[in-house]
């Protein structure tokens, strides 16, 4: 089972830019977004709610959009079975740090969670508009206490799941104590960007899913898209006792292992194979560069970018490496550290929600369970909050 959406394979990218189904009525895909004091829709039976926090701020960002079109490519393998059955699906996108808004802990209607990137100090108490971590953001931090309540009980529910990228895996390492963070000093370059490299752990190597990310890689380096501003330093006295330390930094290409820890499991599944709660210090979510350029070329023509910033998320998208396929292996390391858990717990959301209603589905989990590598969807999505834009790296 790909872990993408099947109809780029047949028909071309270029198909989800015209001719999409999950843009359509009868998609079996729907998106929401609530913003402070706003209304969440009302939940339906077959409906299964998929939790987005975004942790953007209302800057401009690739991440947050790309994550839902994500979910998107799951919809659109899954429509004629979701429509057969009158289910779809819905990310509901909670704009976290810019209005406080939070999704209900599990045990209702939301089960999986996703959070993104984001600008800024992790700590929401360090963002004073005034420090060069704060880039200009001026933060107001009372989101963070219920924030980590919600994270409190996903971790003691068994059936939820959640899935960090960027900033979102920052504040996971705060809640949990596992890692402080600390602004990377000019000795180690300053801001780390573009296409570079991560190394797995011996216990990754050793780990049911991401022994198989070895496999493919023939070693433990992979390559990543990074753009980030913190280290995560690990605190290892404060480990969970069902975690598991899956990546760190590398100093260099094919230089030593860095200090930064980069993935990290927090709790893995029932099935023991798929982490539960995990969370990366990378972008896995940005795929297919080549369209990114695209858009990104679209907002500084129509003004929505000044063009210093997107030279700099030109740059960061074009760094490719002499003598192997830098794409192929950065489909790998999504495919491996967010398109597959995503799909693997967004198919068992689906199939939970159709037996409770007496359906007989035929989707399961496990199928998740063999990645294969080709591109990523391409939907550009309409902006969803102030000053986002689709296509765009925080």
């Amino acid at each position: 089972m790909p872990v993408n959406c099947q109809l780029k394979r047949r028909y071309g990218k270029e198909f989800c830019i015209t001719d999409c189904p999950a843009r359509g009525a009868e998609s079996g895909y729907r998106f929401a977004r609530v913003e402070g004091a706003m209304s969440v829709p009302p939940a339906d039976p077959k409906t299964i709610d998929v939790a987005v926090l975004d942790m953007n701020h209302g800057w401009p960002n690739l991440g947050h959009d790309s994550l839902v079109a994500s979910m998107v490519d799951v919809c659109c393998d899954l429509a004629p079975e979701l429509l057969r059955l009158g289910l779809q699906v819905r990310a509901i996108s909670f704009d976290v740090r810019g209005s406080g808004a939070l999704p209900d802990p599990p045990g209702g209607r939301f089960s999986l969670y996703l959070g993104t990137g984001g600008p800024g100090h992790i700590d929401p108490r360090q963002n004073d508009g005034l420090a060069e971590h704060s880039q200009g953001l001026r933060e107001d931090p009372s989101w963070r206490a219920p924030a980590f309540e919600l994270f409190d009980r996903i971790l003691a529910d068994r059936t939820a799941a959640l899935i960090a990228v960027c900033h979102t895996f920052g504040v996971l390492c705060d809640w949990s104590g596992i890692a402080r963070p600390v602004l990377r000093s000019p000795e180690k370059g300053g801001k780390s960007t573009g296409v570079l490299e991560n190394i797995l752990t011996p216990e990754a190597i050793e780990h049911p899913w991401f022994r198989r990310f070895y496999a493919e890689l023939g070693g433990p380096r992979l390559r990543i898209l990074d753009n980030r501003l913190f280290d995560l330093i690990p605190e290892p006295q404060n480990f969970l006792a069902g975690g598991t330390v899956i990546g760190y930094e590398t100093e260099s290409v094919d230089g030593p292992r860095g200090e930064a820890l980069t993935m990290y499991e927090f709790d893995r599944d029932d099935a023991g194979v798929m982490p539960r709660i995990f969370g990366v210090n990378h972008h896995p979510e940005i795929i297919n560069r080549a369209r990114q350029m695209l858009i990104l070329e679209r907002r500084v023509e129509r003004g929505e970018v000044s063009r210093q910033w997107a030279a700099e998320r030109r740059e960061i998208l074009t760094r490719v490496y002499s003598g192997e396929d830098s794409d192929h292996l950065l489909q790998l390391t999504s495919n491996f550290t967010l398109l597959a858990p995503l799909r693997y717990h967004l198919y068992r959301q689906i199939r939970l929600r159709a037996e409770s209603l007496g359906l007989a589905i035929d989707v399961h989990e496990d199928r998740a369970l063999n990645p294969i590598s080709f591109p990523a969807c391409d939907l550009e999505f309409p902006a969803v909050g102030p000053g986002a834009v689709v296509g765009q790296l925080v």
